[in-house]
């Protein structure tokens, strides 16, 4: 089994006895099977397609679980769609015990969303809108890349350089959605430096993919001229130094 791959098969009837003739008709045609959802059968292939330029959506399943059935008539479904812009790929979790570990694969079924070789985002368990939600806006996202030239790795670093000072953050600067946001901006307001803000739940291929970026696993996230600061914790240490105001200005 191939991934995409065509299968050609020709169709040859035959038409008997028409007013005590026979005559034969051959009636060759072509029929075209898509193989939307690869199975894979080894960690080197599994490896080829998650490090592959196409966002690859794989689900972690085992035989036994029955729900895993809905999850990848789901997935078929979708590959019929997006398979232009999206592979699918399906793996026995239990086949693969340390992929699985590595992955956090605690049950099934388990659908990662990779792009080349890192885990961008997931879903676990039967949670069908969230599945098609992600995949859908994963397909937009490669569109849009295609259509500007620019790949996940030129966007986070257009972003991160959009402003001298940038925060990645949960919510905004007029609405931090979590503690540590709503602290790091009251501290950075203490400065009276001018900064800009990127709200990472609105954007779940820019919140996973930044983390891979700048190898730095939480958020807020502050960077000064386009080089990573560090969090909230990083900034409180400037702050007790009294060093935070000259870091943030780079």
């Amino acid at each position: 089994m191939i991934l995409g791959a065509t299968i050609v098969i020709t169709v040859v009837s035959t038409v008997v006895m028409i007013l005590g003739a026979t005559i034969v008709i051959t009636v060759a045609s072509t029929i075209q099977v898509i193989i939307i959802l690869e199975a894979v059968e080894n960690s080197e292939d599994y490896q080829k397609y998650i490090s592959a330029d196409k966002t690859t959506v794989a689900l972690f399943s085992a035989e036994w679980a029955e729900q895993c059935a809905q999850v990848n008539d789901v997935l078929n479904e979708l590959a019929s769609i997006l398979g232009d812009k999206l592979q699918f790929i399906t793996l026995n979790a239990e086949k693969f015990p340390e992929i699985s570990m590595k992955h956090q694969i605690d049950a099934v079924p388990t659908v990662i969303f990779f792009n080349k070789g890192s885990a961008v985002d997931r879903v676990d368990g039967v949670d069908i809108a969230a599945i098609s939600s992600k995949s859908k806006k994963l397909a937009e996202s490669a569109s849009s890349a295609a259509a500007t030239g620019q790949t996940l790795d030129d966007r986070l670093k257009a972003l991160i350089n959009k402003a001298p000072l940038m925060i990645f953050m949960k919510g905004d600067r007029n609405a931090p959605r979590c503690g540590f946001s709503k602290q790091l901006i009251t501290i950075v307001n203490d400065t009276n430096l001018p900064y800009e803000t990127f709200d990472i739940l609105s954007d779940e291929e820019v919140r996973q993919g930044l983390k891979t970026y700048s190898d730095w696993p939480t958020y807020p996230q502050v960077y000064v001229k386009g080089e990573l600061i560090g969090g909230l914790d990083i900034i409180k240490e400037l702050v007790a130094n009294n060093e935070l105001e000259a870091s943030l200005k780079g």
